[in-house]
């Protein structure tokens, strides 16, 4: 069955998440993405560790960081700072559909490898630059990182317990989710860049910054600013809109209990034995439990005690409201729910054999993602991918003399 982006081509000028993230999600559509590394060095993630993964010739040893975001590609390395380096990468781009990049702004352009030159020598490239600050203004010529960025976008000041409790201050999430995020625009945008090249015949240039992501992404508490003029606060793992939707502790653990309707909220306390909160004229709508969050926490704090975490996720199943465990790592691998919809894969791989990585999570009917090639080891198809240029053996060796590859 072909895959839905079979045929399309993609070089893969990125590394470390944020470009590496879009351009696996369009290797797991079937997209070949060519990943253009550094001769000798390659992609910075691969020196991540530990842990480390070992190859099956025993002279392989790459981060498992670099496993996360590297699934199905072929690496090919090549050093376009080099004039027969840039000549091969030229001919590269000639049958791409994509690039993707994440240089600093005009970083490529003094080897001509900017868009606007590209364009001239394939005008349908879809070109994509991920960058910290985008194309324009103040900042585009500063680097640009997920810490930073999750700081200076507004994500770690409504992030963490507020500074009048213990531990409290600003912190960042535990993954670097902006480069995440952003690699997921960046597939979005490529795809409907791709979409409008049938109908226009032209490639354009995507600009892809990870501040205007996170600000994106500040989602309801960006609009509570914007429309109502509120600044959001730190209020730990609890919800600013919706009451009870937080962490509490139980006999043996802690749950996350997550009523997000007037419904939900009279199933948990019919089950809790506090059918009287329902009714209580503090609580009986959202907006109201808002308003008295302080009250109802307190009130709750002594009932969510009395029973165990599994005791909870189960009265929760049996009364119809959403409550569930606060997993460790290796507890949501071992979740049944999880197991179920695969999520652990098995891939083989030329360089490190079998290795296990987490699926992609998209599921399609006509066109499902094949987990048939784990991520490549530094520079094992540079050959082949030059092969198929049209280059033969004596000029692959003239190439690796001139240190291109």
């Amino acid at each position: 069955m072909a895959a839905a982006l079979q045929g399309v081509t993609v070089l893969d000028l990125s590394r470390i998440l944020a470009g590496p993230w879009s351009t696996q999600n369009l290797a797991d559509l079937g997209a070949d993405v060519i990943k253009v590394e550094r001769p000798g060095q390659g992609d910075d993630t691969r020196t991540w560790g530990p842990p480390f993964v070992q190859g099956v010739d025993e002279g392989v040893k790459d981060a498992a960081y670099y496993f996360c975001c590297n699934r199905g590609k072929r690496s090919v390395t090549l050093d376009f700072t080099v004039e027969q380096g840039r000549a091969v990468l030229l001919e590269l781009v000639r049958k791409a559909d994509v690039l993707v990049e994440n240089y600093k702004v005009g970083g490529l352009k003094k080897y001509g490898l900017d868009y606007d030159s590209l364009s001239k020598v394939n005008p349908r490239l879809v070109y994509c630059s991920i960058t910290g600050f985008g194309q324009t203004g103040p900042y585009a010529e500063r680097p640009g990182y997920d810490a930073l960025v999750q700081a200076m976008g507004g994500l770690m000041s409504i992030t963490g317990e507020p500074d009048t409790t213990p531990g409290g201050g600003p912190q960042k999430v535990g993954v670097a989710v902006v480069d995440v995020l952003t690699g997921l625009y960046a597939t979005s945008a490529i795809l409907a860049a791709l979409y409008h090249r049938t109908q226009s015949g032209q490639g354009q240039h995507i600009d892809i910054a990870l501040l205007d992501v996170q600000v994106a992404a500040l989602a309801n508490q960006a609009s509570n600013y914007v429309l109502g003029g509120l600044v959001p606060q730190r209020i730990g793992s609890a919800h600013p809109s919706i009451v009870p939707y937080q962490p509490f502790a139980c006999a043996d653990g802690h749950v996350m209990l997550a009523i997000g309707n007037d419904t939900q909220f009279a199933a948990f306390c019919r089950a809790a034995g506090c059918e009287g909160l329902a009714q209580d004229e503090r609580f009986r709508s959202n907006a109201l439990r808002v308003q008295n969050r302080e009250a109802l926490i307190g009130l709750l704090h002594e009932r969510m005690s009395l029973k165990t975490v599994d005791q909870w996720c189960q009265v929760a199943i049996e009364s119809g409201f959403p409550c569930g465990p606060i997993n460790t790592i290796d507890r949501v691998f071992a979740d049944p729910q999880v197991q179920a919809r695969s999520m652990r894969v098995s891939v083989p791989s030329q360089g490190y054999g079998d290795v296990d990585l987490v699926a992609s999570p998209m599921r399609f009917s006509g066109t499902p993602i094949s987990y048939d090639a784990g991520p490549p080891s530094l520079g094992q198809d540079t050959e082949a991918v030059l092969g198929e240029l049209g280059l033969d053996a004596a000029a692959i060796a003239a190439l690796r003399e001139a240190k291109a590859i």
